[in-house]
This record gives C-alpha cells, structure tokens and sequence, in this order.
C-alpha cells in the first residue's frame, strides 16, 4: 500500500515530483510568511498549476483537501515542529513531532508524512530529537503503510550565516542521507550540494527517490538552470517552497518547474512560463 500512495506523489508520466512547500508558517518565523500571509489564496494559485503535491500542516491541511474534486495536488503532510530557523537561535533548541502523525495524515488522506533530520554544529540534542522522532514513527508508518519522507538537513554555523543557511558540502550531506535511509526513509528530500554534479553521490547513497530541496530564495534564472542540472543527476523531483510561493508569479514558476522536472525541458525553454 506505501506504492499505492506514492503513485499519487509521483507523476504517472515521468515518475518524478514536484511537491510544493507551503507549511512555513508552523515554524514562528515571521519571514517565513512571506507569499503565503493568505493561505487559502496561495493553495488556490497552487492547485491551478497542478503542482504533483502541496506540503502542509494539520493544521492547515483542510485548507486543501476540502477542495472539491479528485485533480488537485496530493497532500504531503509536515509531522514535526522546531525553533532552530531565527537569525538569533535561542537558548533551548528543540524539534518535537505532533501527537499520532501517523493517524492524522490517514485522516486527513495525505499520501506520505515528513520529519526533519537536523545537523547543526555544536547541538547534538536536536539531533538526537529528531532521530528519536524517525524512530517512533517508522514502525507505525509500516504498519499503516505510510510513505516516510525524512529531510535530513545540515546547516552552516548561526555565527556565519544566520538563521537556515545549509552547507552544500557533499561529504556532509552524504552520510546524513546514507543515515536517512538507514534509518527507514522511503524518500529522501534533501538540500542541493554547492557543485550541482557531485548530487549524484546523494542519490548513490540514499537508494530511495530523491527530491532537492529548493533552499533560500533565488532569481529565476539560477533556480531554473540549477533544476535542470539537478534532474541531470539521477534525482526524482523538487520540493521548492519561497521559489515558488515568494515570486510574483507562483503560478508561472510552478508550470517551469514541471517542465523541467516532467519534460526534461530546458531552463531556456522552461523560462517561456515566466513571461
């Protein structure tokens, strides 16, 4: 049953992804709701784009899956809750998952939950948080055959860069993708490495699908060509958030984006969507 709601996240097409981020607002981070300050607006944008999936909260999921109708975008649901994206971090960092995540992305028919694995230097407690948080969920997922999508993250220091900087260093991100799926991922989403050909070495490691993460916002051009190189490289589609939800056009974005990642369409070509 995990494939049968996985073909509902990957296209029947190409059997790739492009899963829509839009469940920042659960994280208390006031720049964070930037595109997205009226949700039920944004879903609506979205869903007319016909993105393959739309990643939310519980506690926003309705806005969504009370859409009429059986075209729209699957439900991704977002299980855990952290304080560790401020520019000032502070002094008690945490990453804490919702009660019975499992049972509530069942009831609110999502095709597959998500949970953070966090690496940031000097806080070892949050990963242990997290991994606690894979651990606990995994066996209720297999037991419901629910997707497990864990999106194991590696920041830069706050000191340097300030509030969600990830470091594209791939002998970071490696191990802590190999450690995703060996810990029971059943997709991977994680972020893009600095040199765009060493992502084949996370999808060597994580030997499940792999969507890029979009990281911090981008002008269109490099988010364009750096997806068309990504696709390049063995990975099975996107979960872009502010670079599609922050740009004056969401809806134009989203249909490049697909025709990147779907038609293997050039950025150049794609470009076309934004005009």
């Amino acid at each position: 049953m995990k494939r049968y709601r996985l073909n509902r996240l990957f296209s029947a097409r190409s059997g790739r992804c492009l899963d829509v981020a839009v469940d920042h607002g659960f994280f208390n981070e006031g720049s964070f709701l930037k595109g997205i300050e009226d949700l039920a607006k944004a879903v609506e944008v979205l869903v007319k784009a016909a993105p393959d999936a739309i990643q939310l909260t519980a506690g926003q999921a309705d806005v969504l899956q009370s859409i009429p109708g059986k075209e729209k975008p699957s439900l991704v649901l977002r299980t855990d809750v952290a304080n560790v994206y401020g520019k000032s971090l502070p002094r008690s960092l945490f990453s804490r998952m919702i009660a019975d995540p499992v049972g509530q992305a069942l009831r609110l028919d999502a095709v597959c939950i998500v949970v953070n694995l966090f690496q940031i230097p000097d806080e070892p407690e949050v990963t242990d948080q997290c991994i606690q948080n894979i651990l606990s969920v995994k066996p209720e997922c297999d037991r419901w055959e629910m997707p497990l999508m864990v999106e194991p993250l590696v920041f830069r220091p706050n000191r340097e860069a300030g509030g969600y900087m990830v470091d594209g260093d791939p002998d970071k991100i490696v191990p802590l993708v190999r450690q995703a799926t060996e810990l029971g991922a059943d997709v991977i989403k994680a972020d893009p490495t600095d040199v765009v050909t060493d992502y084949g070495r996370v999808v060597e490691a994580a030997r499940v699908p792999v969507l890029v993460r979009g990281g911090g916002k981008a002008d269109d051009a490099e988010v364009l060509r750096r997806t068309e190189d990504l696709m390049k490289q063995g990975v099975s589609g996107i979960v872009y958030g502010r670079n599609i939800v922050q740009h004056e056009n969401p809806s134009g974005m989203t249909k490049a984006l697909m025709a990147i990642v779907h038609d293997s369409a050039s950025a150049t070509t794609a470009a076309s969507f934004l005009r």
